[in-house]
């Protein structure tokens, strides 16, 4: 198990190897392992980047983000700018059908909105919206209609970790109820946590997951 320290010294260490991150900006600090990321950012895409990059480091069993993004005079657009650019983007880089999202756009903040049948096509709506210049920031509510019945879900799930090698999915409780699925047990690293996580809402039928799996060094 990893002292603090050495945990805030690899955080960091993560921060300044990713080019896209002006490591000097964002403040680290680590107690029992919960990292928290604190400071200021030119761009959305940025802060979104070093949340990724924490959670790359071994050891890290919870994540807080205190990163406020303060665009520059140049990137600073108006909301109807940025949600024009939106639609677009999704027009252009997703093959969602036209007008199934829904966009609103207040002081920078995208909030994105309409019903989707896959998982994939939520996170393509918000990689397609996250590198637009002037976004502050993205809230997500679109939400996964239901194609199958809810029955097969789990034993999909526990299939999909058998699979994956990297994970033991004994160690890792799948609990159903209708479209909604909980995940609780312990792993040994983050990646290992988002790998399950991403099993799940690879199942088709699912709407929601609430992801209780502990990081146990």
């Amino acid at each position: 198990m990893k002292m603090d320290r050495q945990l805030k010294n690899d955080v960091l260490a993560e921060l300044r190897w990713e080019p896209s991150i002006n490591a000097e900006q964002i403040g680290v600090e680590v107690q029992d392992g919960v990292v928290t990321l604190a400071g200021h950012v030119d761009s959305f895409v940025e802060k979104w980047a070093a949340e990724e990059a924490a959670k790359k480091v071994s050891g890290v069993r919870a994540l807080a983000v205190e990163i406020d993004v303060k665009l520059p005079s140049l990137s600073q657009r108006t909301d109807a700018d940025i949600a024009r650019s939106a639609d677009s983007a999704l027009e252009w880089t997703t093959y969602l059908l036209k007008d199934s999202i829904k966009i609103q756009v207040e002081g920078g903040w995208v909030t994105l909105g309409g019903d989707v049948e896959w998982e994939y096509q939520r996170r393509a709506a918000l990689d397609a919206v996250r590198n637009l210049m002037g976004v502050k920031g993205i809230t997500n509510n679109i939400a996964i209609k239901s194609t199958v019945s809810a029955k097969d879900v789990k034993s999909d799930i526990i299939e999909a970790l058998n699979r994956r090698a990297i994970i033991d999915s004994h160690k890792i409780n799948v609990e159903v109820q209708g479209a909604n699925v909980t995940l609780s047990g312990t792993v040994d690293s983050w990646a290992e946590r988002d790998l399950a996580r991403h099993s799940a809402w690879g199942t088709a039928g699912v709407q929601n997951v609430q992801n209780n799996i502990i990081v146990a060094h």
